[in-house]
């Protein structure tokens, strides 16, 4: 049993084969999917998918990348779509939200401003946050220690061990796919062989973020199996604990993901 705790489904890249791409995840045992809203006009979208693939799950946010386009009445439908859905056994969190100082037209102030505003709703609503940390692990973990946020996931991480260790003791768990199939991405590998297990969850980012067998093609959810078993073997250990380990900290960090489950 496997977790893709990160994976936008949604995606245009998915609409001509999207029942089917869910079906194979399934099929590879890809037991649960989380897709993350990245915007207002895709709330009603990831929470309608989740609903119809067998293991969806959903967080809503507005994505460090959407905010030039965003408003401040976007959090207001933000706010009202978050209380409407905490009775809905799907919905596990707060994302994607975060901060990307790796495109450098993005404004800062803007971006940070709707990155504090989305963590004032996670402590109002007593939620986890699913994090953009691109080149922004600092000043992410700054805001998650102001708001005394101490559950979720820093997703794609690619920090430092210092930052690693930051995140892991403000309660984070870290995302990990793609990327450490790659053999010359020797900090990423590094950090998902030597950080305590409990601190790793699985995830794909697709259809971004391919393994390295699928190199600049679409990434699905189905190759988070290929992943856990590169995973498995920089650990030296077997795939079957790396499952019971990465399925924990995947409930861990998103705990309705365990009640869904239930």
């Amino acid at each position: 049993m496997w977790i893709d705790t990160h994976c936008h489904l949604d995606a245009g890249e998915f609409e001509a084969d999207r029942d089917a791409v869910a079906g194979a995840a399934l099929a590879a045992g890809v037991t649960r999917i989380v897709i993350p809203g990245v915007e207002r006009g895709n709330i009603a979208t990831v929470r309608e998918l989740a609903h119809r693939i067998e293991g969806g799950a959903y967080a809503l946010g507005i994505h460090p990348l959407f905010t030039p386009g965003a408003t401040d009445d976007d959090l207001r439908v933000l706010r009202e779509e978050i209380a409407a859905s905490m009775d809905d056994p799907l919905f596990v969190g707060i994302g994607e939200i975060g901060l990307d100082y790796f495109v450098p037209t993005l404004d800062d102030a803007r971006q940070q401003f709707f990155y504090n505003e989305q963590l004032k709703l996670a402590r109002e609503f007593d939620l986890p946050v699913i994090c953009h940390v691109r080149k922004s692990q600092d000043k992410v973990l700054k805001g998650l220690r102001v708001h005394e946020i101490h559950r979720g996931i820093a997703h794609a991480f690619n920090g430092s061990f210092q930052q690693a260790e930051a995140f892991i003791a403000q309660g984070m768990r870290l995302g990990f796919g793609g990327n450490l199939t790659f053999e010359r991405a020797l900090q990423i590998r590094r950090l998902a062989s030597d950080l305590p297990l409990d601190a790793i969850v699985l995830e794909t980012d697709a259809p971004d973020i391919a393994p390295s067998w699928l190199y600049k093609q679409r990434n699905a959810p189905e190759q988070v199996a290929g992943i856990a078993k590169v995973l498995a073997q920089l650990r030296g250990i077997d795939e079957n604990a790396l499952s019971l380990g990465t399925t924990a900290n995947a409930h861990a960090a998103l705990p309705r993901l365990a009640l869904a489950s239930s």
